[in-house]
């Protein structure tokens, strides 16, 4: 709209009767009496951080002041699509081994706690000692169905509080996001969108005009991982000490040396935005290969464990009637 020329006020009054989100709605309403009473339209929109972040207001500031604020828009529109689809290209990876390794769970569980019992009831009148296979599915179903069972889930109950508690900590959740970074291939993926979301940021920044100091507290703040944003945090120190940016991200050790080197050459080039957008683009498509590859390797390894633990119990639960049936041969 504001491309099309139409006033500022004009185009939060229709984009405050259109949109179909009423708490989106009644805020863009707030923000439009703000600018008609002669505030600046960052400074209504920092009025209302849970809806528009501090990114979002201060490429709004700096298109305001650079007289380019349809420009920043559709920059911030392009980086706020892109960051979706990133988020929704993490969420898919993460979902599927989940839901498979939780219907698993409860497939052994029901097994475990309903199956076997029935089948123990019926070797007990048999007679006679069972194969160790057995006995070790039998055991396992006797601690499940009884107060086994409930320790282990307020075991599981228990811990899950405890983290959630312990990740609210600013240690605790440093220490949660570097364990997660050193995790086998889902580490890797979680440092390739960190280093995406952090260079797109960074880069959508320094385009629109905003200072690089200011560009690397945003980033850090926005980054999602205490590890990163304690390292963009301390990048940020040295450059304010008047080194280069590239040099502390080196010792930084969390951002392969790729990504430095071409912020070297950035800097150097005077293209660094360019050069932070182009490493966000790559790594944009190597989020989406591991995704692939994580979701190819994932399936069969799944699929292989459940078979397994299904096929285990099955075997074992069928191995005292193949012994009667031999001896009654």
């Amino acid at each position: 709209m504001i491309d099309a020329g139409l006033p500022l006020v004009q185009a939060l009054d229709i984009l405050s009767t259109q949109v179909e989100n009423k708490s989106l709605a009644k805020t863009l309403a707030v923000i439009k009496s703000d600018v008609e009473s002669g505030a600046t339209y960052a400074d209504a929109l920092g009025k209302h951080p849970k809806s528009f972040s501090e990114l979002y207001v201060n490429m709004v500031a700096a298109g305001e002041a650079g007289g380019i604020l349809d420009t920043i828009l559709n920059r911030l529109a392009a980086y706020i699509e892109k960051a979706m689809k990133l988020a929704k290209q993490v969420k898919s990876a993460l979902v599927y081994p989940i839901t498979i390794s939780i219907v698993a769970i409860v497939i052994v569980a029901v097994i475990m706690i309903f199956v076997v019992p029935v089948f123990t009831e019926m070797f007990e009148t048999l007679g006679g000692s069972l194969p160790l296979p057995t006995k070790i599915v039998v055991t396992i179903s006797n601690f499940l169905k009884g107060y086994g069972g409930l320790f282990l889930l307020g075991l599981i109950v228990g811990f899950s509080i405890f983290l959630n508690r312990f990740k609210k900590t600013k240690k605790g959740q440093y220490i949660v996001d570097s364990i997660l970074l050193k995790i086998p291939i889902f580490g890797v993926l979680l440092q390739k969108v960190a280093i995406s979301k952090f260079t797109r940021t960074m880069g959508t920044l320094t385009s629109s005009g905003v200072p690089i100091l200011d560009g690397l507290e945003i980033t850090a703040k926005t980054s999602g991982n205490k590890v990163i944003e304690k390292a963009i945090m301390e990048v940020r120190t040295a450059v304010t000490e008047g080194k280069t940016l590239a040099e502390p991200l080196m010792k930084a050790k969390v951002f392969p040396p790729m990504v430095t080197h071409m912020i070297a050459v950035g800097e150097s080039t005077g293209a660094i935005d360019n050069m932070m957008t182009k490493i966000a683009d790559f790594y944009d498509d190597e989020v989406d290969s591991t995704v692939a590859n994580l979701t190819a390797m994932m399936e069969p390894l799944l699929m292989v464990f459940l078979g397994t633990t299904v096929g285990f119990i099955i075997i074992a639960m069928y191995m005292p009637i193949f012994k009667m049936i031999t001896l009654i041969d």
